[in-house]
């Protein structure tokens, strides 16, 4: 619904990067407004990177004057009519110009850090879409929001909201929605969304929100470090409680009907609509019998009397039906645009048994409704671990960055857990992180009883007997053809120790490939090379091949992937910022890290050669220190740095990082980078290798200068994506980095080329294979037919219900509130039961 958003569309001005616009509604609430401002201004957030957006929401009164009074730098945007929470807030977006957009109730005020903890979340991922700010009451004393819920007839709630504030602390987590008072999103995301739903008016608009806003694969985050308080419904005071029900009853319809999928609805929304009678009539205290035809009543009497509670709810579902042709093309544009499964987003449901009204008949129609249809059956999800030896944190190598993005994208569809073997950095994710130590065998013990389908890369099934020895379905993500690689890495060794650490990669490979159910590799010609192993090996069989004669069952393709979301530029790291590299230089990037089987000191030796002519190129280095404690740096980093130094070269025209970017923040150095380049030498490590690095390139659309021999400098000359060299030729370097950098008519048509291939290497793309096997995960045809394994009984899943009424209920709540909150919280809850009877 668009309505106030396409009428000042034309007043929208262009986006600032790193600009917050808070958006306040004012409705008739004109000193809490002020004084909400006087607050902001008061953030640890600069003030040329906020603006402050006050809507006044027809008070009818001096509002807007006093407003602009008290502060004249705020945007004040006037409406004619009273829009409701939801259509104050899509107003204020309309004339705001932040890169992120908050929304602040009037009657709120944000601790210091609530925009910095924020915006500093969002950076952790270009897939989290909002943030939900931790609130509690104006005095801090009581929860207001620290997480989300929903029941299963959509009706939102705020779980432990008015209790003590827990002592224990919380952590960043995903959640269904957060609370309209204090949450910020990134401005595409809104956009995309088309804003809040302005026919709900106030209350659910942001629960509806979040949960389009998780349909559509973003992420909701709540991040506790970003607080602010609340004074709570302060709006709704001076309201009858009739007219808040008749809001909440018809949104949460409006809410369920739009966002919850076909299989689901079919269920869901008769036994709501049961719910809803029920609990009409229960508010107003009447007899549904009354009108039986066996009970005597005085037919002269054609009206009798009914509370206007019971009237609110009656309204609610006609207004609903009144609304079923919008709700319709709203329902099949939400349907049609989701990636995110109903299953998938149950667990962030919360509690959905939750009656949310106390009283006798109530609850007795309640337990016969959930009776009659399958809505509290909890959905059976795949439980699938990943394992990465390497560190998942903000400074992540290509195999975690691997492993994250197989994480998020079965994610969308599945339970899973994420495990990193080197440790866990501050990051968070839609599904759960873990650090187990190798050694810890008793805790990847636990992780695989837990699993249904285990992926892995690297080492894990060496270092874990747990792994080893596991019956459940295995996926080796061999994309690393690590006895290949230590070829190379191990070249400088003695003979007997290269030996040994060549032996030892293939032994870990062949016992990778022996037992995989299912494998990826990342390219054809790993493909090609690594069927021939596992002929070797037995595993290309009568049994494998009757199953799936082109073997893509047993072993497929995934390749490195990259983002659907294309780099931003958020800040200046390299031109004007280094030493020695100024604005108007042409950079050269080398995305990654140095290592002993790249030929770096070829592409310094045509730097020296290349800025002879032009004194702007510029080499920079991205990283030198591997993020993994386990990763020495290598005797490359070393010549490569000495060789720069007696070329002249060194911090003029030659520039290495000391450490590794941040893995959110490397999109600032691609997006300053006029080139990517990567160089090494000829040998079978190039050419089963898949240089990742290069898809960073394709993301930032970057033309390519590449050595010939692997995999994508076939597909750079291939395309035209740039040039290809041959290995160790100087010249032919220096040439090839001068035409991409300076010929702007060749420049155009490889960035033009760049753009329409990355598109086949977009993570959602490259990760079908997996994907595909997770849909139906299988044990391989012949580790069945040998008898190693057996196939897994189906899980099933509907828990015994426990009632969330009756005497042995309200014991439990007695003593929870007991010990959370004391007699004061237990006093309250008992006179808010009895309020509602």
């Amino acid at each position: 619904m668009r309505t106030t958003r396409e009428k000042e569309s034309t007043m929208d001005s262009s986006v600032r990067a790193g600009v917050v616009s808070v958006v306040l509604v004012n409705y008739k609430g004109t000193d809490d407004t002020i004084e909400a401002i006087r607050q902001l201004r008061a953030t640890d957030w600069p003030s040329e990177l906020l603006e402050i957006v006050v809507v006044e929401n027809a008070s009818g009164d001096d509002s807007a004057e006093r407003i602009a009074a008290a502060d004249a730098g705020v945007v004040l945007v006037e409406s004619g009519d009273n829009l409701g929470f939801a259509g104050g807030c899509n107003l204020g977006v309309a004339r705001s110009t932040g890169e992120y957009l908050a929304f602040l109730n009037n009657d709120a005020k944000p601790d210091p850090a609530w925009i910095r903890a924020a915006v500093a979340r969002f950076t952790s991922s270009p897939r989290v879409g909002a943030i939900a700010s931790r609130v509690l009451d104006w005095e801090g004393e009581n929860v207001d929001y620290i997480g989300s819920a929903m029941t299963w007839f959509g009706m939102g709630y705020k779980p432990l909201t008015a209790q003590k504030v827990p002592k224990e602390s919380d952590r960043p987590t995903d959640v269904l929605f957060g609370t309209g008072s204090a949450m910020f999103v990134r401005r595409t995301a809104y956009e995309q969304l088309d804003g809040f739903d302005e026919r709900f008016f106030m209350f659910f608009e942001d629960v509806d929100f979040g949960w389009r806003l998780n349909l559509l694969g973003w992420r909701f985050v709540y991040e506790p470090a970003s607080l602010a308080f609340h004074k709570h419904h302060a709006s709704m005071n001076k309201l009858g409680a009739y007219k808040e029900t008749y809001l909440l009853e018809r949104n949460a319809l409006f809410t369920l009907y739009k966002n919850l999928g076909d299989d689901a609805l079919h269920d869901a929304l008769p036994a709501t609509l049961s719910l809803s009678v029920r609990r009409s009539v229960a508010k107003g205290g009447l007899d549904s019998t009354a009108f039986d035809i066996r009970k005597g009543d005085d037919d002269s009497r054609s009206e009798v009397s009914v509370s206007k509670q019971t009237v609110a709810g009656l309204f609610a579902i006609d207004q609903f039906v009144e609304n079923l042709d919008a709700l319709v093309a709203a329902r099949e544009h939400v349907q049609s645009t989701r990636v995110v499964s109903d299953d998938r987003l149950w667990s962030l449901f919360g509690e959905t048994d939750a009656p949310s009204f106390q009283n006798e008949h109530y609850l007795e129609g309640y337990d016969k409704v959930v009776a009659a249809f399958p809505v509290l059956d909890v959905p059976v999800l795949t439980r699938v671990l990943i394992i990465t030896g390497d560190p998942v944190g903000e400074k992540m190598a290509g195999p975690a960055i691997r492993a994250w993005h197989m994480a998020e994208t079965l994610a969308e569809s599945h339970d899973v857990t994420l495990v990193s073997l080197a440790g866990v950095g501050n990051v968070s994710g839609p599904f759960d992180i873990q650090h187990v130590a190798p050694g810890n065998n008793r805790a990847m013990k636990a992780l695989e009883q837990w699993a249904d389908v285990i992926v892995f890369q690297g080492l894990a099934m060496a270092l874990f007997d747990a792994i080893r020895s596991s019956k459940k379905i295995i996926v080796a993500d061999v994309y690393d053809p690590m006895h290949l690689e230590q070829l190379e890495q191990a070249r400088q060794q003695p003979r007997a120790q290269w030996d040994r650490q060549v032996v030892d990669a293939t032994d870990v490979l062949n016992d990778q490939l022996a037992r995989a159910d299912f494998l990826l590799c990342a390219s054809e010609r790993q493909r090609h090379f690594y069927l021939g192993q596992l002929a070797a090996l037995g595993r290309v069989n009568p049994a494998n091949y009757s199953a799936d004669s082109d073997l893509r069952d047993l072993i497929d393709t995934v390749p490195f992937g990259l983002s659907s979301t294309p780099p931003e530029h958020v800040r200046k790291v390299l031109k004007g910022v280094v030493p020695g590299i100024r604005a108007t230089d042409k950079v050269v990037l080398w995305s990654g890290g140095l290592y002993n089987w790249f030929d770096p000191t070829t592409l310094v030796r045509a730097i020296a050669q290349l800025t002879g002519r032009k004194k702007s190129v510029r080499l920079f280095f991205q990283g030198t220190k591997h993020p993994h404690p386990g990763v020495p740096e290598m005797a490359i980093v070393t010549e490569t740095r000495t060789l720069a130094a007696e070329l002249g070269v060194l911090d003029r025209s030659v520039f290495f990082n000391d450490s590794w970017v941040d893995y959110a923040d490397r999109q600032n150095y691609l997006t300053e980078a006029d080139a990517g380049v990567s160089t090494h030498h000829t040998h079978v490590e190039t050419t089963f290798s898949f240089r990742t690095r290069i898809l960073d390139y394709l993301w930032a659309g970057l033309p390519i200068v590449l050595t010939e021999g692997d995999h994508f400098a076939e597909l750079v000359e291939k395309e035209g994506l740039g040039i290809v060299v041959p290995s160790g030729d100087v010249g032919a370097l220096a040439d090839a980095l001068e035409k991409v950098l300076f010929d702007e008519e060749f420049r155009d048509a490889a960035k033009a080329n760049v753009a329409r291939v990355r598109e086949s290497y977009r993570w959602e793309s490259v990760l079908g294979p997996l994907v595909r096997f997770m849909d139906d995960p299988q044990h391989a045809a012949d580790l069945l037919a040998s008898g190693s394994v057996k196939a897994a009984p189906p899980r099933s899943g509907r828990p015994r219900r426990v009632k969330k009424h009756g005497f042995v209920h309200d014991v439990g709540l007695v003593v929870h509130y007991m010990r959370t909150g004391g007699p004061t919280v237990l006093l309250r809850k008992v006179r808010s039961r009895l309020g509602r009877r």
